[in-house]
């Protein structure tokens, strides 16, 4: 910033030099020019009556001529004088503009401070939330693989159940036939032995009919 300042002032500064400079000459000779010609207006009129014709025409043509000259001298002095005014009002307004962009550019860097500071900031959050996220990428991947884990012995599990319900199907199949077996069997026997029980029950009644007494 100070480097900035010092640069825009040493700017300044050399050509406010070169807009003036060229004056100091001008304002010497204008002088020159008048005390020429105030020499001359009193040695024509002290020593005029003492020359010839000749020699009073070419000193009234070398006084018009001064006069000329200082006519156009003190004009470009005046349009010099006019051109000073307006370059030291450009100066006083880059004065002024200088001073305001000094100060705007006080404001923008303690707006690019605060900014500096707020991006700061951001970064830090940033980087703590990235940290976040890796460890959370790092908990969902330990966690699929817990959970395709989880799945594989679920479906194991789920296998084994269904064997040992296929198992169990198959031991209740046969148990259930089993029985039936033994029903019919049980049923074959049962109705084996009614049928003997009757043929003996038949066997039987003759041979008490012939042993009873005689009615009285």
């Amino acid at each position: 910033m100070e480097s900035w300042k010092s640069h825009v002032r040493a700017e300044l500064f050399h050509r406010d030099c070169r807009q003036r400079d060229p004056f100091s000459g001008l304002f010497e000779k204008v002088s020159r020019l008048e005390e020429m010609l105030t020499q001359v207006k009193l040695s024509s009129s002290d020593k005029g009556s003492s020359r010839c014709p000749d020699e009073g025409g070419i000193l009234h043509l070398r006084v018009n001529e001064l006069e000329f000259l200082n006519q156009q001298l003190k004009q470009k002095i005046s349009d010099l004088t006019s051109n000073i005014y307006l370059k030291e009002a450009e100066l006083q307004y880059c004065h002024s503009q200088v001073a305001r962009y000094r100060t705007e550019a006080v404001v923008l860097a303690q707006g690019a401070s605060s900014l500096k500071a707020g991006l700061e900031e951001y970064e830090y959050q940033l980087e703590c939330q990235s940290k976040e996220l890796t460890a959370l990428r790092l908990e969902h991947s330990s966690l699929r693989e817990e959970l395709t884990a989880a799945n594989l012995q679920n479906e194991q599990l789920l296998e084994r159940w269904l064997e040992e319900k296929k198992e169990e199907a198959e031991r209740i199949n046969k148990y259930n036939a089993t029985q039936e077996r033994w029903q019919r069997l049980a049923g074959r026997l049962k109705k084996r032995h009614r049928v003997r029980s009757r043929a003996a029950c038949a066997a039987d009644k003759p041979t008490e009919s012939k042993t009873e007494p005689p009615s009285s």
